[in-house]
């Protein structure tokens, strides 16, 4: 390793970027939606700028998935990089003012819009600043693209606080912010997931494995991409609904390609493939809500609580384990963690489709929810927290 250790802590969980992110993003997750569904029916009020709806959209997208983002990027940074981790007081600082930024955001209709909008803001810009000069710094340019998306994230963000100011309803920072999300789940997902399963596979009994990035893989990300800008831009289109059912076809087939059922008796490497599933799924309930009037929170959530909270916990878990000295098996307390969070994903869609039913599946979404990420916290909140890693 090259470079050098910034900052220096006998806390364990300043030791490591991973720690103080996935620790603290997880605890936020289980508050932000146990005071969500109350909020969301007028039981309680949080003093924010923002509408309740936009609050729940802003701290999901921009409190607990840019916390777990950032979290797994201070960790494989280093991996890419050769250089050595950003740790102690540096590391510190960052998770307090990711930390201040909810807080911030949660009582500006107090502190102000443009105050709070400046704190919590401040965070990804920050952490955009870390990973270039550390990507530069270690000579890694071909990892710029995913600082791009995360300067994509921090740009949004801000853009979400300006929209919410001016209009009340931060439409098109929302779907700009779960783009860039979703982009940053197809470029992480596509390359670890069929690296971890053909890892694992070449120990087991030869079959199929993975096929290897190529031109078809290349394909699929830009007519994706493609799908997501005219849903940014156009989100009522027909042309929107017809790009984003191609996408969706041929994400499918993208992830059939990774061998995914070959890995049943491995739950480590199976969420994986369970998480970007809902990628495709997705894709294709945007059309339907298009053309057959299905609400479009079913595919955001498809995309929000099925792909990016479900892989997002898989590689949290997965990296806690890996980091901090624990064989790479999955428990039940695990395995209960993602069956919960799935659980979580299809209910909430299936509130968004049987409206009929939408109450208690809303519910049922919360309380998997709660019980997915509560159960993190105590599976691997002690290994966040203690000194062991390898």
């Amino acid at each position: 390793m090259k470079g050098r250790i910034l900052g220096a802590t006998s806390l364990a969980v300043f030791a490591n970027g991973f720690r103080p992110f996935f620790l603290l993003g997880a605890a936020f997750a289980a508050v932000a939606i146990a005071l969500w569904l109350p909020e969301f029916y007028g039981d309680i009020t949080i003093r924010t700028a923002f509408t309740p709806v936009a609050w729940h959209i802003h701290e999901m997208l921009f409190g607990y998935l840019a916390a777990a983002v950032t979290g797994f990027l201070l960790t494989a940074i280093p991996n890419w990089t050769g250089r050595l981790p950003i740790r102690g007081r540096p590391l510190m600082l960052l998770a307090a003012l990711w930390l201040i930024g909810r807080a911030t955001v949660s009582v500006s209709e107090w502190t102000g819009w443009l105050a709070a909008m400046i704190v919590d803001c401040g965070f990804l810009l920050t952490v955009l600043l870390v990973i270039v000069c550390e990507i530069v710094g270690g000579n890694n340019l071909r990892n710029l693209k995913v600082a791009a998306l995360v300067g994509i994230l921090a740009i949004s963000n801000i853009a979400f606080h300006i929209e919410a100011h001016v209009s009340g309803a931060p439409d098109y920072a929302t779907r700009v912010g779960i783009g860039g999300m979703l982009l940053l789940v197809m470029i992480i997902g596509g390359r670890i997931i069929p690296s971890f399963t053909h890892n694992w596979l070449a120990r087991q009994l030869p079959g199929r494995m993975p096929i290897a990035f190529n031109r078809f893989d290349i394909a699929v990300i830009l007519v994706s991409v493609v799908a997501l800008l005219a849903w940014i831009l156009f989100p009522e289109a027909k042309t929107t609904a017809e790009v984003s059912a191609l996408a969706g076809i041929l994400q499918f087939v993208h992830l059939a390609r990774w061998a995914g059922e070959r890995t049943w008796p491995d739950r480590l490497v199976l969420v994986l493939h369970v998480a970007y599933l809902f990628v495709p799924a997705g894709f294709l309930l945007l059309p339907a809500s298009i053309i057959f009037e299905i609400p479009r929170s079913a595919a955001v959530h498809a995309w929000t609580v099925g792909a990016m909270a479900t892989l997002s916990l898989a590689v949290m878990t997965r990296a806690t384990l890996g980091h901090t000295g624990h064989a790479l098996k999955a428990n039940a307390g695990t395995q209960i963690v993602y069956g919960a969070v799935v659980l979580a994903a299809l209910a909430r869609v299936a509130a968004a489709i049987f409206g009929s039913q939408s109450d208690a599946l809303l519910h049922l979404s919360a309380l998997a929810w709660l019980a997915a990420f509560a159960g993190f916290l105590v599976v691997f909140g002690p290994m966040l927290i203690q000194r062991r890693e390898r």
